[in-house]
Order: structure tokens, then C-alpha cells, then sequence
């Protein structure tokens, strides 16, 4: 299996903290990831234990391009961070990618809070890994920007 691979990105918001940690754990993943971004799709349904926030919850997401992946909620620290792990990926990134640990972490910044988001990608054994990491990084970090964005008008308008 290729080296991990570790993708962050960060955004601040003008929304305290707590608000902003319990308002993202609870928004479905079909409004903040809404958008297409390049080849990576949006997510459009998840089915599984609701509401989520509680480790050891799953549930199945899938997305527009008929991918689903199994998410496992592993931390809930609030306000701090939350830890989940994608497994069983399907679909056009099955792949590249055998796992994904991701966290959201959450931090104080004066009155608002800046959040990043970090992927650990595992990535398969597939010849494919090599020239497909770099694809797949650039567009993560397309995705993750446009999606915090939009996160911002999620948070302001709940």
C-alpha cells in the first residue's frame, strides 16, 4: 500500500464555537457538500443512525456519481473536534482510495471559530495511486474550499 496522504484546509467564520461545531455535526452531508467540484461529486443521500453525533454511529454515503462509502463516527469532542472513518469506498475512487480518516476540528478565533478539515487518505495498491494522488489532491482542495464556503451560509442561516 502507497504512504498516506494528509489533506487539511481551514476557514474562519463569524459564529461562535460551540454553535459552529454542533451546527456542522448536525447539517446533512447532502447541504454542505451540495456542489460538484471537477470529478469530485456531490453527495446526495446518506442513510444510517440519526441524528449523528454520537462515536460508533454509522452510516452510508453515497454520492451523484453512484459512489458510497461506510462512515463511522470514531470522536465527538465538543467543541473541539470530531473523527469519523470512510471504509468500504465504491465506485469510481475505489481505486485510489482504501480509506479515509478524516477530522473537523474546531477552534476559537475572537468571536467567531475557525474550522480545518483533514482528510488522511489511505490509498490503495492499484498502479493507479501514483498519477491519481496528485489529481485527487488538487481537487480535494477545490472541494474542501468551495464546501467551507458554502458552510458559512449554512451556519448563518440556522
Amino acid at each position: 500500500m502507497a504512504d498516506p496522504v494528509t489533506l487539511t484546509r481551514s476557514r474562519t467564520y463569524p459564529v461562535p464555537v460551540e454553535r459552529t461545531y454542533q451546527r456542522t455535526l448536525s447539517i446533512p452531508l447532502e447541504q454542505i457538500f451540495a456542489k460538484r467540484y471537477g470529478l469530485i461529486p456531490p453527495v446526495t443521500k446518506t442513510e444510517g443512525d440519526d441524528p449523528w453525533g454520537t462515536p460508533g454511529q454509522t452510516r452510508i454515503v453515497t454520492t451523484a456519481d453512484g459512489g458510497r462509502m461506510r462512515e463511522e463516527l470514531l470522536t465527538a469532542e465538543p467543541p473541539n473536534r470530531f473523527t469519523y472513518r470512510l471504509t468500504d469506498v465504491q465506485g469510481p475512487l475505489r481505486r485510489l482510495i482504501d480509506s479515509i480518516d478524516g477530522t473537523w476540528s474546531f477552534e476559537p478565533v475572537g468571536s467567531g471559530s475557525r474550522i480545518t478539515w483533514t482528510w488522511v487518505v489511505h490509498p490503495t495498491t492499484s498502479p493507479l495511486v501514483r498519477p491519481g494522488i496528485p489529481v485527487l489532491t488538487k481537487l480535494w482542495n477545490g472541494y474542501a474550499r468551495q464546501s467551507l464556503d458554502h458552510l458559512e451560509e449554512l451556519l448563518l442561516a440556522g
